[in-house]
């Protein structure tokens, strides 16, 4: 099996959906010998910061020497993110090798009519290279909820992150932050230390203390409430934290809050990582589609905020640095919470160029998205493509690229491309 091959046998399973359980997992983990029972985990739940709080935490353990595996989802440009060591995607060849490897034990499997998913599938593959690569350690971020999601086959984690949570796929996880809180809780185990943000709600911290003091574990709260902020801008923040000056690569008070969080992880999870090592991971921090600096001149953001907790921190980080009068290209999924997501945003731009998402059905499409982006801004177009939208805006001096993460992955290369082009 080639890697292209690998790709299309992994994207086929898209057809079986997302179906929450862990029987399917359990099972085909066990006939691979159990890689995830053999690897130090800190496991990531929430609904928004996730990604970054994993990118912090494996940041971190790389500047203490460990190598370190990360999970993710989903990826913006290439498959291969999704499975990482020590920064660099799995390459395509191992990528082919684990994939054959894991399928031969799917087809092995008895056919009870309830088939592995992709999910599922990929969440095989990466334990199995992370634990035969020898990682010290692997950074895991959930995919949907925590209870039942794929990843919470492992039972013995190095310590439990719950991010901040908000409502979001509420047809699958409640339709409360108290019942979404519950699913995220799903990945405490017995005795393991667990780590949230005060910045989560009443409703949810009281579900996170409960179910932690029955399953034993020590709570640690992080609280920025304590931290001096010394600087803000589009490219990150410096702040002062227990005496110590923290320069914090991704940019936005919330990426604050979730650099604190992996910090009070890895204190609890490693405490033999030095201030030193815990400086170097956060200052080298880098997401694709966080608030990322595409172009300076013109100044071109992109970021992957996608419901209103994300829309709500774009929208604090444009007032704190002062980015007004911009022209923003969107594009949503139609099952977020669309209206409520823009409403965030509204006054921020001048102008809002509205697409479909080209690489998922679920799509709004751009003239749909066009009659809600209307109640924020007076002048709203529907673009026919990507390019279309870029060329657009290309005439403006300040663009801000939002929505969906599919929207991201789809647009990146182009906006790289075009303003690349176009500075040269």
């Amino acid at each position: 099996m080639n890697y292209t091959e690998s790709l299309n046998y992994i994207h086929s399973l898209m057809r079986f959906g997302s179906r929450p359980g862990l029987e399917r997992i359990t099972e085909l983990l066990h006939r691979l010998g159990d890689p995830q029972e053999r690897l130090e985990i800190i496991h990531v739940a929430g609904t928004n910061g996730k990604g970054s709080t994993c990118t912090f935490l494996s940041n971190i353990l790389r500047a203490a020497g460990k190598k370190t595996g990360l999970y993710i989802s989903p990826y913006v440009t290439v498959f291969n993110e999704r499975i990482q060591i020590d920064g660099l995607p799995i390459p395509d060849g191992d990528l082919a090798r684990y994939t054959e490897r894991v399928k031969q034990a799917v087809d092995e499997m008895p056919d009870d009519g309830c088939p592995i998913t992709e999910f599922e599938f990929i969440t095989a593959v990466a334990f199995l290279y992370f634990y035969e690569q020898k990682c010290d350690a692997v950074v895991l971020e959930v995919g949907l909820g925590g209870r039942l999601d794929a990843t919470n086959t492992i039972t013995r984690p190095k310590a439990s992150v719950i991010a901040r949570i908000a409502l979001d796929h509420t047809a699958i996880l409640g339709n409360t932050e108290a019942e979404i809180a519950f699913e995220k809780c799903g990945i405490i185990k017995n005795g393991c230390p667990v780590i949230t943000t005060a910045d989560n709600s009443d409703e949810a911290l009281t579900v996170i203390k409960k179910i932690a003091a029955q399953r034993g574990c020590d709570l640690y709260i992080s609280n920025k409430n304590g931290v001096q902020i010394l600087s803000e801008d589009i490219f990150g923040s410096s702040v002062l934290w227990q005496g110590e000056k923290l320069e914090i690569g991704l940019p936005g008070e919330h990426q604050i809050s979730n650099a604190l969080n992996a910090v009070t992880a890895i204190r609890a999870a490693y405490p033999e990582v030095t201030v030193t090592q815990i400086k170097q991971g956060l200052k080298n921090a880098a997401f694709a589609a966080r608030c990322e600096v595409i172009s300076k001149e013109p100044l071109v953001i992109l970021d992957g905020s996608h419901n209103p907790n994300g829309t709500g921190a774009l929208a604090e980080l444009l007032k704190k640095t002062d980015i007004k009068n911009a022209t923003a290209i969107v594009g949503f999924m139609a099952d977020k919470d669309v209206s409520d997501a823009v409403q965030l945003l509204k006054g921020a731009f001048k102008r809002m160029i509205t697409v479909k998402v080209q690489s998922n059905a679920r799509t709004m499409t751009a003239e749909e998205l066009k009659s809600v982006c209307k109640s924020i801004c007076d002048s709203v177009i529907a673009a026919e493509s990507y390019e279309q939208a870029i060329k657009f805006a290309e005439t403006d001096d300040k663009i801000i690229v939002f929505g969906s993460l599919y929207l991201a992955g789809d647009i990146r290369p182009l906006l790289l491309q075009h303003f690349q082009t176009k500075n040269n």
